[in-house]
């Protein structure tokens, strides 16, 4: 008989490296404590509420059943969602316009144009909103001064009936260069060698823009666009600031973010503000998740 072969000895498993997590460490300490501790706690807090007599007592998701019927936070999302339907496809248009019409190289002095473009994306938003609060106002202000000049009545900006696109304005002319330049850079870095097969065709630069420049643009555009999508809902900067000029058209719920700091720091219901936030925050990954499913069906047709 042969003889019997020893059974082979295990294998060990090499050791973990720990030299990629080391990199990443402070990165995930600083968004574990900036991002992920205030949700967690924001969402813990908003199981509570806190009563005159017995303190704060837990209510499991009354306060999210209360968010939901509460006509105050309604009323500030649709004026939100209204916001959001007319005022980003304007913004993006225009970025794309201005873009398009940088990449073509026809235009003289691009680079002071495409620095003054973008120059108001680096004033402050409180700023600016208080730059065209000046400009809006009737008593005081730009419009005022004109009324008083040409004897009109020109109406007011900051009136019930225009707050709404006068704000959208002020965040138009801050965003459209940063959209801008987002557009600009994926266009620049479109490869030459489709521009030189459109040119082999025959294409002119209106074909080269909706053949070439416009499908390279799609990623960019969804990503300035998901970008816009949780701005309009994070807005609050801009009507917080014109509301001591306009307290007749903008309320303390104008919008979801204002009627939130309102319950916090006002109210003294911090309890039920960090439920208006949880829910504000999930009605903004909703509504760009929603977005992104829609564009992807679209390019996958």
């Amino acid at each position: 008989m042969g003889a019997v072969s020893a059974p082979a000895a295990p294998q060990r498993r090499p050791a973990r490296d720990w030299t990629g997590l080391a990199f990443v460490a402070p990165f995930l300490l600083v968004f574990g404590i900036g991002v992920v501790a205030p949700l967690v706690y924001a969402s813990g807090l908003s199981l509570y509420r806190d009563q005159l007599i017995g303190g704060r007592s837990f209510v499991g998701l009354e306060n999210y059943v209360d968010v939901a019927t509460d006509p105050r936070f309604l009323d500030g999302i649709g004026r939100v969602g209204l916001f959001l339907a007319v005022q980003v496809p304007i913004m993006i248009g225009l970025a794309l316009l201005v873009a398009l019409v940088l990449d073509s190289g026809r235009v003289r002095g691009m680079r002071f144009m495409r620095l003054s473009i973008f120059m108001p994306y680096a004033v402050p938003s409180v700023v600016a909103a208080l730059m065209w609060g000046f400009i809006y106002g009737d008593q005081f202000g730009l419009v005022g001064q004109l009324n008083d000049a040409t004897g009109l009545s020109l109406a007011g900006p900051l009136s019930q009936t225009w707050v709404l696109p006068a704000i959208g304005n002020v965040v138009t002319w801050e965003f459209v260069g940063y959209n801008m330049l987002i557009l600009y850079a994926a266009l620049r870095a479109v490869p030459e060698e489709l521009y030189e097969a459109a040119d082999i065709d025959g294409a002119g630069e209106v074909r080269k823009a909706f053949s070439v420049k416009l499908p390279a643009l799609r990623p960019a555009l969804w990503v300035a666009t998901l970008f816009s999508i949780i701005g309009s809902f994070q807005l609050f900067n801009e009507p917080n600031v014109l509301q001591s000029l306009a307290p007749g058209s903008i309320s303390t719920h104008f919008t979801p973010n204002m009627y939130a700091y309102q319950l916090a720091f006002n109210a003294n219901q911090v309890t039920y503000s960090a439920a208006v936030a949880v829910v504000l925050g999930l009605i903004t990954v909703v509504v760009a998740y929603a977005a992104q499913r829609m564009t992807a069906r679209r390019e996958t047709r």
